[in-house]
């Protein structure tokens, strides 16, 4: 089976939008230990979708792939367990 997750993002840089690849994602706020408590958020059909906790605005763009995003370095690896 493979190891497919739900995408994490975080918003250090604090812009007041981020471009994803995905519509169903996890926000994270800032990097830990920064962060708050991390929520999902399902664009469904639309293009964006505000997170309640941090107030970024996350917008689905079709032209990106994988962990990109705009601005780059907003994407969230968890860290694996030993």
């Amino acid at each position: 089976m493979a190891d497919v997750g739900v995408p994490h993002f975080q918003n250090d840089v604090g812009a007041p939008a981020i471009r994803i690849a995905a519509r169903e994602f996890m926000c994270i706020g800032a990097r830990p230990p920064f962060d708050h408590p991390h929520v999902f958020l399902d664009m469904g059909s639309d293009d964006e979708i505000l997170c309640g906790y941090c107030s970024t605005l996350f917008k689905y763009d079709p032209s990106l792939h994988g962990a990109e995003t705009v601005p780059p370095g907003c994407s969230y690896e968890t860290p694996k367990a030993a």
